[in-house]
């Protein structure tokens, strides 16, 4: 499937050129551009697919990536992915939608609206749209042209609510002595609204910068100082969904938007300093006796709340390839040896806050063949998630939800989710 909205590109002698020069000599992992003659490709994986965008000029490239990401999400919004159905066939069975989409969120090759919520309310699997009155041809153009193109207007739902997700993900590298080496967070944070209307919400932060802006408004009209329950907590290389008010942002610190209609993501983030790893490795120890036999002994503490509880705790301690026999003793959970991770694996179901378990082990090795082979000691990778707990303390302090036309008042969730990145430990002798 392929459109040419110039003269200047020949579309079919482009998708054998990308087959020929970039899909089979395996380069298309290496590098998402490239050029062949005069024009320069950009591309993007999507699911057993690729989109690729074409241009004999000198094109903004992160601006082709934005629109190539945006095209998925208007192309999984319309086709639902089901199981044993794959998009490709997908888009093959509606190739005239696939079409007509693609005409409308590209103009002379310039992006327009790419909001499948508004596309939807005049682009429809079914073919066109009856327009009853004058009325509804107006809603639909004030949210194809409006300010607010991210959502469509007159929207009813019988509950007003909004989610707030905060899920962040943690990497950590410890080193034998229970040492952090190195550590950051990145983390997301997801809204999922059903409101009615055009609601302006607005949510603070313990952002250092928006805690600080905040106590001097409040010093100014003296109502004094801001609220001390959150540590203030510094957030770098902030990216905010296009609904967010940067000029707000920037004046007063305040994170300001109105919501498209269901899930989106408000902003992603990330931090580096003073960070709280969730779990600790006490001295872990795979200590060789001799050529044949390992002695292994892990001791994991868990430093959030006592209240808390970790779920889904996954532990792959290595071993050598040359593993025979394991006999595994733990204080919780269950451990395995699997050939096929290279290693123990020990899962946890719950891990209780405040806790500290031990996992050991016996290990019998063959004899090895060559005396060269040396292991290379991997470290110990860990899995985990934690509801209800931020490694890095960012808390939302208030979230107003303000609809100027109804007045209703909204039904607030907010959730706090850590995950395991690349979580490791350094193994000692």
């Amino acid at each position: 499937i392929s459109r040419s909205f110039r003269s200047d590109i020949d579309t079919r002698a482009m998708s054998s050129a990308f087959r020929n020069r970039i899909l089979l000599p395996k380069l298309v992992d290496k590098c998402p551009v490239k050029t062949i003659g005069n024009a320069s490709l950009g591309w993007i994986k999507y699911d057993s697919m690729f989109l690729v965008g074409v241009s004999k000029k000198n094109m903004n490239c992160a601006l082709l990536f934005q629109f190539l990401y945006k095209l998925s999400e208007v192309f999984a919004s319309y086709f639902p992915m089901k199981k044993g159905v794959n998009m490709e066939e997908k888009l093959k069975e509606n190739f005239t939608l696939v079409y007509e989409l693609i005409d409308e969120v590209l103009d002379f090759g310039y992006p327009q609206n790419c909001e499948p919520d508004i596309l939807k309310s005049y682009i429809t699997l079914g073919g066109g749209v009856e327009f009853k009155s004058s009325k509804d041809m107006k809603k639909i153009m004030d949210g194809v042209t409006g300010a607010v193109s991210w959502r469509t207007p007159g929207i009813i739902k019988e509950k007003n609510e909004v989610y707030i997700d905060i899920i962040e993900s943690v990497n950590v590298l410890l080193s034998d002595k229970n040492k952090v080496l190195s550590s950051n967070v990145t983390g997301k944070i997801v809204m999922n609204s059903f409101l009615s209307g055009m609601p302006e919400c607005t949510f603070g932060l313990n952002d250092k910068l928006m805690m600080d802006s905040s106590a001097n408004r409040k010093k100014k009209s003296s109502k004094g100082g801001v609220n001390k329950r959150y540590k203030p907590i510094d957030l770098d290389d902030i990216t905010f969904h296009q609904c967010v008010a940067l000029g707000r942002f920037d004046t007063e610190r305040r994170i300001s938007f109105i919501p498209p209609d269901g899930e989106f993501e408000v902003m992603s983030y990330r931090i580096s300093n003073a960070i709280i790893p969730p779990f600790r490795l006490i001295s872990p120890i795979v200590r060789e006796l001799g050529k044949t036999r390992i002695e292994v002994q892990v001791t994991v503490r868990s430093s959030y709340n006592p209240r808390l509880v970790g779920k889904k705790v996954q532990l792959i301690i290595p071993l050598p390839s040359n593993t025979a026999k394991c006999k595994i003793r733990s204080g919780i959970g269950k451990g395995k040896y699997k050939p096929a991770l290279g290693g123990i694996v020990w899962n946890i179901r719950r891990f209780p806050g405040a806790s500290q378990y031990s996992l050991s082990a016996d290990v019998q090795l063959t004899q090895m063949t060559s005396e060269n082979q040396r292991w290379e000691r991997p470290p110990i990778s860990m899995k985990f998630q934690v509801p209800m707990y931020t490694a890095s303390g960012l808390h939302v302090r208030f979230l107003h939800v303000h609809e100027k036309k109804m007045g209703y008042k909204a039904i607030k969730w907010v959730k706090y989710v850590t995950q395991s990145g690349t979580y490791e430990a350094r193994l000692g002798k």
